[in-house]
């Protein structure tokens, strides 16, 4: 049957410092993988657009050939 003890604070705090304590762990496992596969992806993106960006000016950039009459 249902029992009619009212839940406490103590008793919600208790059992969020119990489910959250194993989150707590693998986040901090993961925190140094995670920094370093994050700075290598914006060096990847900064690397990209720059080799775009060089493609496009060659495209765009007109070659003048000067001759001395």
């Amino acid at each position: 049957m249902a029992t009619t003890a009212r839940i406490t604070r103590d008793d919600l705090e208790a059992k969020l410092r119990e489910m959250s304590g194993g989150v707590e762990e693998t986040v901090d496992a993961v925190r140094p993988k995670l920094i370093s596969t994050a700075a290598a992806g914006v060096v990847l993106a900064v690397l990209i657009a720059y080799l775009l960006g060089r493609r496009r000016g060659r495209a765009r950039s007109a070659v003048i050939e000067i001759r001395k009459v």
